[in-house]
């Protein structure tokens, strides 16, 4: 193989990678911006109900998502509801 043509041949693999890359930091920005829009939700949200819903169907699915206990150590709090205790704060204000 001629060098010209292994030249051409290894640029071909080195935009494939680029392109790889860039799906690659395409879909963790994605996430990161899923993940922020729910955090958010959950936080500021006007819906109560759907807060409500949203934490409750997120505590029901992320232990069986979450395989790595470092993984489920980010989300304990999470898990263990803030949701409830913004509840309880908007019930305390209503008494």
């Amino acid at each position: 193989m001629d060098k010209g043509v292994a030249k051409l041949e290894g640029q071909g693999w080195a935009r494939k990678a680029g392109r790889w890359k860039q799906e690659r930091a395409n879909d963790t920005r994605r996430k990161v911006l899923l993940g922020a829009l729910v955090l958010h939700r959950l936080e500021n949200a006007n819906d109560p109900e759907f807060t409500k819903r949203l934490g409750d169907w997120l505590r029901r699915e992320l232990p069986g998502f979450l395989t790595r206990d470092n993984d489920k150590a980010l989300f304990v709090d999470l898990l263990n509801g803030p949701v409830a205790a913004t509840e309880v704060q908007n019930s305390e204000a209503g008494e």
